[in-house]
Parts: C-alpha cells; sequence; structure tokens
C-alpha cells in the first residue's frame, strides 16, 4: 500500500474518530470495545469520502476505497473475534 493511502486513512481515522458523537461510541455489541469501534466508525466515514470523491486519481482513489473496505471487514472480524473471545473467557471463570 503506498504512503499517500496510508497517510489519506490515518487522517480519516483520525477525523472520523474526533468527530464522532459520544452516543455512537457505545453500543450492546461494542461497548468493551471503544477503541475498535471508533475505529469502524472512521473507516465507515473514510469508504463514503472516497465513494463521494470526484475522479479516480489515475486509480489511486479505488485503490484506497478497496484498502478501507478490507479494512472494515478486518475490524468487523477483529470486533467478532474479541466477543468470542470473551465469551470464552467469561465461561472459563464460572
Amino acid at each position: 500500500m503506498s504512503k499517500s493511502i496510508v497517510r489519506i486513512l490515518a487522517i480519516a481515522l483520525i477525523l472520523g474518530v474526533c468527530s464522532m458523537p459520544m452516543s455512537m461510541a457505545v453500543s450492546a455489541n461494542y461497548e468493551d470495545q471503544p477503541h475498535m469501534q471508533a475505529a469502524l466508525e472512521a473507516l465507515r466515514q473514510a469508504e463514503q469520502h472516497l465513494k463521494e470523491a470526484a475522479h479516480d486519481k489515475a486509480g489511486h482513489r479505488e485503490q484506497a476505497l478497496k484498502a478501507t473496505q478490507d479494512a472494515i471487514r478486518h475490524v468487523e472480524m477483529g470486533i467478532k473475534a474479541g466477543d468470542k473471545n470473551e465469551d470464552k473467557h467469561e465461561h472459563e471463570h464460572k
């Protein structure tokens, strides 16, 4: 992944976290994973901005969009894995 794409994703993540309403930071499914939820929201915002951006920028916008969508999938899988891991630990302590 090029440095410019990584830089765009990092900026989108920071801006998304800073602009996210606190009510979105805590939900029933993710309350024990606030950083993962914040990252997911920021990536979804970045995805929307990339979809709305004009022109393809010599293919870079499309590559950034694909990388962002891939990152969204990985964060969602991480959240699910974290939930399963929490369930496993909960059963072990009973």
